[in-house]
């Protein structure tokens, strides 16, 4: 054909500048975008060779080829795809956005912001320009009789279109890379980014470096393959030993047969795995299989827990793995990763309008060649669509933890500690997946027994109905968790920071059901009968000997008979103010006073039946009062908290004082 010339069809001034600035916000997106046009070219090709509009040779291999080449400042894409025509060059490279270009560059060429859609518009290709000053394609078409086509634009608008001598079917884009963009010519960087976007691409996928030396290896000849090319034959002469004869003469054996090795350059490996573990059929996957693909795409050295296999092919197309990891509560975050797939293509992390919020603490990859993606697949459009796959998800993992407790209890409670925060931050979260696990939510009782929220109730309802007791540190709060052990009450342990809201929406949806700290106060189940005149005489007395001790002004003193002698003091807050607290804490006010919110503080319960309470009620000018009632209080306090840095320090030198005084009578 004759040359032909000519600027670029569309009714903007350059519409580059609005792919470099607003389209595609990360620069090393054109790897994907080029080499997904790559591997569509030969999926159409397979396409029409099935349906017999094209002829394919047996032994020909599909395969992508990207040449970084540091020294030419060049990145070059090929592939033996379809190719295209001088037509459909003009059709689909010329007439830029061809479906809609005009439309789009008057909608959106003054916006900043990506919350907008903008629709299917085939700008994949030109993100090439965000890094490159100068492009070229050299295609040949796989119709017969088609002519090789060059086409060279330069600056962004001015083309020039030419006969090719490219004799091979397929597609060659160059990008001439501009100064700031030299370094994606770096193999490393191209293998990085392509391993970020390209890993499980449908099409095989080679990466080198043409301006490199060679690189060779050695194998065993019978190893060779047709596509390997011999440099040198090797022959590796038989190893001998010598060995002593019958008669005491020594003589030289082989001991193995020669080897025969050639050099060959060396094998190109692919960096895409085109049959990904989710691709598969869940019965034909393995369970090494399964932990491999874990390591491997999460670089997480620790096991996964279990894991759910997503195949669906109807009312839309989905495949998918979902991991639970096994987190560390105590030290780690819980922060997970699901990959965002598109045809085998990455799109990106933990898109919320697909993944259900609370399933982004799991690890995973999620493939939906439907999703309705706008051009720089950054964000999704049609939102009941995406709402139905994100329903689809979470009603898979709810079938897959509700089976499982059903099905094998025992196994499903090994698990329970590490899966609890996953599956009450998703009750919280998601309506229709607490409504499917209400009944498969278990709490640990003091003896490591496990009980749904039901049994829980069960548990405590003769003496204590619609309540439940928790501690959310046994270790803590041991001489509660001894004298209701003591008692026969039953508690649950609450550890974690998610359970605080999950017991507060458990409350919301069971009126009469209260959770209550087992360091909340002290009921009828601990105490004995005391007269009100003995009360009320211990109590005042009590109160200003300790408020003297402590020189504090306010003090809240609640005087019991606490069945256990041995136990002398305690503390205790109110569930309604202690949540309170932990309120002001999340959002900074742990400094103000509770009782600005309607919470009445701790309060301190002196044990009315201790030798030491009774010594104190006894002895309020006592020479040793002082000094007790502050080691009573700090002891309360152990109980409950610990203590802050300067009491501690206080307590310290306090108990040795005590050890003196006792050491010296």
């Amino acid at each position: 054909m004759s040359e032909k010339k000519g600027s670029l069809s569309i009714n903007s001034e350059n519409i580059f500048p609005i792919i470099k600035k607003w389209l595609y916000s990360d620069h090393d997106i054109f790897f994907r975008e080029l080499v997904s046009n790559g591997c569509d070219a030969i999926t159409k090709l397979k396409k029409l060779e099935m349906m017999g509009e094209a002829e394919i040779a047996d032994d020909e291999e599909f395969k992508i080829q990207i040449l970084a080449n540091p020294k030419e400042k060049t990145l070059t894409f090929i592939d033996n795809g379809l190719g295209m025509t001088a037509d459909e060059v003009d059709e689909y490279i010329n007439q830029i956005a061809f479906s809609g270009a005009e439309a789009f560059l008057e909608q959106y060429k003054d916006k900043t912001s990506e919350d907008q859609i903008i629709g299917h518009f085939g700008l994949g290709f030109y993100s090439a320009f965000m890094v490159a000053d100068r492009v070229t394609i050299e295609t040949l078409s796989y119709k017969k009789d088609a002519k090789a086509v060059l086409w060279d634009c330069e600056d962004g608008m001015d083309f020039t279109m030419s006969d090719s001598d490219k004799a091979d079917r397929g597609t060659k884009i160059t990008l001439y890379l501009n100064d700031d963009s030299v370094e994606f010519a770096n193999i490393f960087k191209a293998k990085e980014i392509l391993d970020k976007y390209c890993s499980f691409m449908p099409v095989e996928i080679f990466v080198s470096d043409p301006s490199a030396e060679p690189e060779y290896q050695t194998i065993m000849e019978e190893e060779l393959t047709d596509k390997d090319t011999v440099i040198e034959h090797i022959v590796e002469p038989a190893k001998t030993e010598e060995k002593e004869k019958e008669d005491g003469t020594k003589e030289t054996v082989e001991v193995e047969p020669e080897k025969k090795k050639v050099k060959i350059l060396k094998r190109p490996v692919s960096i895409s795995d085109t049959t990904p573990l989710w691709t598969k059929h869940p019965n034909e996957c393995t369970e090494e299989e399964y932990r491999e693909f874990y390591h491997k795409v999460f670089l997480d050295y620790k096991e996964p827990l279990f894991w759910i296999h997503l195949n669906m092919d109807y009312p839309f197309n989905l495949k998918g793995i979902l991991y639970f990891p096994k987190i560390n509560t105590e030290y780690e975050s819980i922060e997970g990763t699901i990959k965002l797939y598109n045809n085998q293509v990455f799109i990106a992390d933990n898109i919320k309008e697909v993944i259900p919020e609370f399933l982004m603490l799991l690890k995973g990859v999620i493939d939906c060649p439907d999703l309705p993606l706008n051009v720089s697949r950054s964000a999704l459009q049609n939102d009941g669509f995406v709402k139905k796959i994100s329903d689809y998800i979470t009603k898979k993992v709810a079938d897959k933890l509700s089976g499982m407790c059903k099905t094998d209890k025992e196994e499903y409670e090994k698990y329970w500690d590490d899966i609890s925060p996953f599956i009450k931050f998703g009750c919280l979260k998601d309506t229709k997946f607490c409504e499917k696990m209400s009944d498969y939510v278990l709490f640990k009782n003091l003896d490591d027994k496990y009980l749904t929220f039901k049994e829980c109730l069960e548990e405590n309802k003769d003496k204590h109905e619609n309540t439940i007791f928790y501690t959310n540190d046994p270790v803590q709060q041991s001489q509660y968790v001894n004298m209701f052990k003591a008692e026969g009450i039953d508690a649950v342990v609450l550890k974690d920071a998610i359970d605080q809201p999950f017991i507060s929406q458990l409350e919301q949806k069971n009126e009469n059901v209260k959770f209550v700290r087992i360091d909340a106060d002290l009921n009828d189940s601990f105490t004995e009968e005391i007269s009100e005149d003995e009360l009320k005489d211990a109590t005042e007395k009590l109160t200003e000997t300790f408020k003297k001790a402590l020189n504090r002004d306010q003090l809240d003193v609640k005087v019991q008979k606490i069945k256990d002698e041995k136990v002398s003091s305690m503390i205790t807050v109110s569930e309604e103010s202690r949540r309170m607290q932990d309120m002001m804490k999340m959002y900074g006010m742990s400094g103000m006073d509770p009782a600005m919110f309607g919470g009445s503080g701790e309060t301190l319960v002196l044990n009315a039946n201790n030798a030491l309470v009774k010594y104190i009620l006894a002895n309020p000018e006592g020479e040793n009062t002082d000094i007790m009632c502050k080691q009573l209080y700090d002891l309360a306090v152990i109980s409950h908290t610990p203590l802050n840095p300067e009491s501690m320090t206080a307590f310290i030198e306090r108990s040795n004082k005590i050890l003196e005084i006792l050491s010296e009578k």
